[in-house]
């Protein structure tokens, strides 16, 4: 990988451990059936996911998913609390 493309993913990605985030979560969906963004030959999911990271191919963000509003968040944060004991 050029020294360009490596701090063209510095600045895209902030840390190490946000790059590993992100990777594990797009080798997830690899392995439950998302198509790849790159030719995989014989790669594992894991090498597929951060291939495709350094090619710049994977979209990520702070903000929660499109269609998803903090009412919505907070919805369904409420509807995942355990029922209360007596």
């Amino acid at each position: 990988m050029t020294e360009e493309k490596v701090e063209k993913n510095v600045a895209q990605i902030d840390s190490k451990f946000r790059r590993v985030l992100v990777a594990s979560a797009r080798a997830e969906q690899i392995m439950r059936g998302a198509r790849p963004k790159i030719e995989t030959g014989k790669m594992k999911p894991t090498r597929v996911a951060m291939e495709e990271l350094s090619s710049s191919l994977v979209d990520w963000s702070y903000e929660p998913p499109a269609g998803e509003t903090e009412e919505g968040a907070e919805a369904k944060a409420a509807e995942e609390q355990p029922a209360e004991v007596h």
